[in-house]
């Protein structure tokens, strides 16, 4: 398990972290992640993980200011990689993000100035770093904080 940034509160201050750790059972052990090309501090973003890699996007940077950035950290390597902002969704908190076996698809959210978002974006971490918009759906898809997410199934089979 691999348990990275949010915030800790000590009255009146509340501090954002851009820390983690890797957690084995085996061992009942924690060890600290690398802080190294690390995202910036930040809560209310998403993580996925995508095969070898937890991919952390999306935020707020403590400024009620949502990020659209992110990173992909390789828990064999202890090492962060950026993602980039290149065609990546507008920046957002209580957002969505799922894993499809082959991409994290971000959703919905909010800018943290009370507009809220039907948009998203999705990002191959196998084809490079460039993520690919989300088209926006029919204007029945109400725009929202906080939606609740899952990738289709992948069907078995036929035997």
């Amino acid at each position: 398990m691999i348990v990275w940034g949010g915030e800790f509160y000590i009255e009146p201050i509340v501090y954002l972290l851009n820390t983690g750790g890797r957690y084995d059972p085996s061992t009942d052990s924690w060890t600290a992640t690398s802080t190294t090309n690390a995202p910036t501090a930040r809560d209310l973003h998403t993580a996925v993980w995508a095969g070898n890699d937890m991919i952390v996007w999306g935020g707020d940077d403590g400024g009620s200011n949502a990020v659209n950035t992110g990173g992909k950290y390789n828990p064999s390597t202890d090492n962060w990689m950026e993602t980039t902002t290149l065609n990546a969704p507008d920046g957002r908190a209580y957002h969505t993000a799922v894993w499809t076996a082959s991409e994290m698809i971000v959703w919905g959210g909010t800018d943290l100035a009370a507009n809220y978002f039907n948009t998203g974006g999705r990002y191959c971490a196998q084809s490079g770093p460039t993520p690919t918009p989300t088209t926006t759906p029919r204007p029945s898809s109400t725009a929202r904080p906080s939606p609740t997410a899952r990738p289709r199934p992948i069907p078995k089979p036929r035997q």
